[in-house]
């Protein structure tokens, strides 16, 4: 989904740079007031993770490229805020030093890969859980992830409409079609490790408390 150089034109990149700076920077500001030191080291761990997944790409016709996302996932074990910011920077690490995504267009893949990614998976997995009362969490988790990653893909589709480099009806396509597919990948990842950390996040607190 990493949108490279020249795909977008000056008004489209120039804007989402300004947008994805001042939302990576309000972020930012709230990380830092809602992060606790203690969750640093799974912060980093689970960054080094989605970067690692993110690196292998399948080429998509008339578009960019797919990939896993890791937006649901970061937001649900992190929250939206925390979850946008290893986005984020895992973004910025592959267009500057990978050369995977371009540089013009990195504030286009924060807020399509990062925010739209963190936002839509994080709010689809907190209703569903506040809906069915927590029943059902592998079914949510799966569906918040699979949705997290049509939805930015559909960022990046209305993007690359808006500089005029595809029509819309072709763009879509493309990318939700792709990315349909690969969210089954995205949810089936994102719902075994999710689910993995926090039962073991609860079997953890159980055992505290019986020491108490």
């Amino acid at each position: 989904m990493h949108i490279p150089d020249g795909f977008l034109d000056a008004k489209v990149w120039m804007t989402t740079t300004i947008i994805g700076a001042g939302a990576a920077a309000y972020s930012l500001r709230r990380t830092k007031l809602a992060m606790e030191p203690k969750k640093v080291p799974m912060i980093a761990l689970m960054g080094a993770f989605v970067f690692a997944a993110q690196m292998i790409n399948f080429p998509i016709a008339g578009a960019t490229s797919g990939h896993f996302l890791g937006g649901a996932l970061t937001s649900i074990l992190f929250g939206p805020w925390i979850g946008s910011i290893i986005m984020a920077a895992v973004l910025c690490v592959q267009a500057l030093v990978f050369q995977d995504g371009g540089i013009t267009v990195l504030g286009a893949n924060v807020l399509c890969t990062g925010f739209i990614g963190c936002f839509v998976g994080y709010g689809v997995y907190r209703t569903g859980m506040l809906l069915l009362r927590g029943r059902g969490r592998a079914l949510i988790t799966f569906f918040a992830a699979w949705l997290s990653i049509v939805a930015a893909s559909a960022g990046v589709a209305l993007l690359l409409a808006w500089s005029g480099t595809f029509e819309l009806g072709l763009a879509l396509k493309a990318m939700l079609g792709w990315h349909s597919l690969i969210g089954i990948g995205e949810g089936v990842i994102t719902t075994l490790v999710t689910g993995y950390l926090l039962e073991r996040k609860v079997s953890v607190a159980k055992g505290v408390a019986g020491h108490a």
